[in-house]
């Protein structure tokens, strides 16, 4: 009996489907049980009927408080943000072809932060303005970092070293402002630099769950195209894509997720690092990587945020703890780029 290759291309097609099914559904169902487990545990343990019943709207004295001001927030906020980051980062990396091309590497966060700390230190403002100047210096970063790295022809190589100078410089600002700023100013940036889920409110989580909803079905839309991309410049146009459109599409969505997500929750460290090379170690080589990662992102901050609050004797914001899960990957990283000559 003989096989022709058309059957083994759609067997093997029908299997990377189906892997990327079950890792997909297995992470969403991950994600809820850290979305159900941020809601119930706290100071108080609460049973999960009771959860329900002020979801639904009951009244019930202490738990709807506890629930539905603090932790319902906190737990959307947690989910959103990490999905935001996740599907920015495995955009990036996916599109330069290198996993350092990575939000949080690349200055796009420190833009934000900047800004943030700017408005905190100097400004003497909080709240939704710190929100709207994240958002908006987020954009402006990128935008700076994308028209240098066009001359003469675009480079995701030129890019990223462009990108890690301009962080460097914005690192160098912020440190400068918390330097200068008086000492009773300093914890307030200090909070919000370190990436935290704590005090945020409903009122933060319909733009925030709109932009994602918007930008990252773009880049979803888009994702075929970007795995074209990732082939090179010249496949790319070959095979029909137009290059300087799709790629501006997705940097700009990409940015907007990055800049939103961060000017709610501040730069929640390596979430956008991490979740694209997991979620791409999960579904295999040529399966479309963006949903799974913005799930990995979504588990990596709930988890993260979960183990802040109740694994140790202090709490600490859910950034502290990303930033320790990132730091030896980034360092394994490259490491194993220097010894392949720069190729991960």
């Amino acid at each position: 009996m003989t096989v022709n290759n058309s059957d083994i291309i759609k067997y093997g097609y029908r299997r990377r489907q189906l892997r990327w099914t079950l890792v997909t559904i297995l992470l969403g169902m991950l994600a809820f049980a850290l979305c159900v487990a941020a809601l119930l545990l706290g100071n108080t343990i609460y049973p999960l009927d009771t959860a329900l019943r002020v979801l639904l709207g009951e009244q019930i004295q202490g738990a709807t408080f506890a629930i539905g001001t603090l932790r319902l927030p906190r737990m959307l906020s947690g989910l959103f943000v990490g999905m935001a980051f996740g599907i920015a980062g495995s955009t990036f990396q996916t599109m330069l072809r290198n996993p350092l091309a990575s939000p949080d590497i690349i200055g796009i966060s420190s833009g934000s932060s900047a800004a943030a700390v700017f408005c905190i230190l100097v400004l003497k403002v909080s709240g939704t303005l710190v929100s709207i100047a994240a958002v908006i210096a987020g954009i402006m970063v990128a935008a700076l970092i994308y028209v240098l790295s066009r001359g003469g022809s675009f480079s995701g190589g030129k890019l990223i070293l462009i990108g890690i100078g301009v962080q460097a410089m914005l690192n160098a600002i912020i440190s400068y402002l918390l330097l200068r700023a008086s000492q009773y100013d300093v914890p307030g940036a200090l909070i919000w630099l370190s990436g935290s889920l704590n005090g945020i409110r409903m009122t933060r989580i319909p733009v925030l769950f709109l932009v994602i909803a918007i930008f990252g079905m773009v880049i979803l839309f888009l994702g075929r195209h970007l795995k074209i991309l990732e082939l090179g410049e010249q496949s790319a146009v070959t095979l029909g894509v137009r290059t300087d459109l799709t790629r501006l599409l997705l940097i700009l969505s990409a940015v907007l997720l990055i800049a939103f997500a961060t000017s709610v929750t501040g730069p929640v460290s390596f979430v956008a690092f991490l979740a694209g090379p997991i979620a791409a170690r999960l579904v295999g080589i040529g399966a479309p990587n963006e949903l799974p990662s913005g799930l990995v992102g979504s588990i990596l901050v709930l988890g993260a945020d979960l183990i802040g609050q109740f694994a140790f004797d202090t709490r600490f914001p859910v950034g502290i703890i990303t930033g320790i899960l990132g730091a030896p990957y980034l360092l394994y990283l490259l490491i194993r780029m220097n010894r392949t000559g720069g190729s991960a």
